[in-house]
C-alpha cells in the first residue's frame, strides 16, 4: 500500500530523534491503525505506529524517549504520533502477559500503561502492519489468537461501548453533546460497526471499512445514519442527510443499541474464523 509523504517524514523525523536520544533501542518501527487499513485522512488522523525492542525500556531511557517526542510534537503538533513501546519476546506472546510500559499519546510519554496491549494492536500488526524499519510485520512471531480476539472484543462492548451509550443517552452530559456534533455519531456508529465486524469475520477493519460492512450487515432502515456517518468520516463536503442533529443523534443512539445487541448475540452463537 501506499503510505502518505507526510507519515513517511514524521516518522523519519522519529527515527532520527529516538536514535539520537537512545541509539539501538527501536529495532522494528510499524505502522497500525488508519494508516494501516488504508483509512488515514491528513488533518483529521492520527498516526498510530508501534515501536519494537529487544529489552524494555529502561527507566534510564525514558528521559531520552520524552525529548525526542517532545521535539517530534514541536515540529509536528499534527498529526499526532502515538503509540506503544513493546518487544519482541511480548509481540510472541499473549497480549494479556505484556507487562505494562511507555505509551505515547499527543506528544507526551506515559511510563506505564497496559490498556494497549491489545489482542486487536496484535492481530493488526500481523495482517496489516506497515513495516518502516526492521523485519517485515507480516514475518513476525505474534500471538493471534482468534479466541482470545473474539473474547477481548465482547468485553470491550460492555466495559466501554455500553457504558458510553448510556451516557451519550443523557443530553446534559459531555459525550451527550459531543453526540449533536459530528464527533460523536462517527465515534459510536462506526466504533460499535467495528467490533462487530470482529466478531463476524476475525479480522480488523478501518472506520470507513466498518461503516461500509455495517452498510451491508444490517437492514435498511439503518443505511441512512451509517451513510451520515460515512459522510463526515470522509470531511463532509456534501449536504447532511439529516434535517437537524437531534434526529442524527436520536438514530445514532439507537443504531449503537441495536448493534451492539446484534454483536453479543453473534460472539455468543459462533467462534471468529481464523486467517
Amino acid at each position: 500500500m501506499t503510505v502518505h509523504p507526510l507519515v513517511h517524514e514524521i516518522a523519519d523525523t522519529y527515527l532520527a530523534l529516538v536514535d539520537a536520544a537512545a541509539p539501538g533501542l527501536v529495532e522494528g518501527l510499524y505502522l497500525v491503525g488508519s494508516t494501516a487499513l488504508d483509512d488515514f485522512h491528513p488533518g483529521r488522523s492520527d498516526i498510530d505506529f508501534v515501536a519494537v525492542s529487544a529489552d524494555p525500556v529502561t527507566a534510564d531511557q525514558l528521559p531520552g524517549l520524552e525529548r525526542a517526542h517532545a521535539r517530534l510534537a514541536a515540529r509536528f503538533p499534527r498529526p499526532a504520533f502515538d503509540g506503544p513501546y513493546l518487544t519482541w519476546h511480548e509481540l510472541a506472546g499473549s497480549p494479556a502477559q505484556a507487562v505494562p510500559g511507555p505509551h505515547v499519546f499527543e506528544g507526551t510519554v506515559r511510563h506505564r500503561v497496559r490498556s494497549d496491549r491489545t489482542p486487536v494492536l496484535w492481530h493488526t500488526l500481523a495482517r496489516q502492519g506497515v513495516t518502516l524499519c526492521g523485519p517485515r510485520a507480516q514475518e513476525l512471531m505474534i500471538d493471534t489468537c482468534p479466541t482470545e480476539l473474539a473474547a477481548w472484543t465482547a468485553g470491550n462492548l460492555d466495559e466501554y461501548w455500553r457504558p458510553w451509550w448510556q451516557r451519550s443517552s443523557r443530553l446534559a452530559s459531555r459525550p451527550g453533546l459531543a453526540c449533536l456534533s459530528g464527533w460523536g455519531p462517527v465515534w459510536g456508529v462506526l466504533g460499535v460497526s467495528r467490533l462487530h465486524y470482529t466478531l463476524a469475520t476475525g479480522k480488523i477493519t478501518s472506520k470507513r471499512g466498518a461503516g461500509e460492512y455495517a452498510h451491508l450487515a444490517f437492514d435498511g432502515r439503518w443505511h441512512r445514519i451509517v451513510d451520515e456517518c460515512l459522510r463526515i468520516r470522509a470531511g463532509g463536503r456534501r449536504r447532511s442527510l439529516y434535517p437537524n442533529p437531534f434526529a442524527r443523534r436520536a438514530d445514532a443512539l439507537a443504531f449503537m443499541d441495536m448493534a451492539i445487541e446484534s454483536a453479543h448475540r453473534l460472539g455468543a452463537g459462533r467462534v471468529p474464523l481464523g486467517e
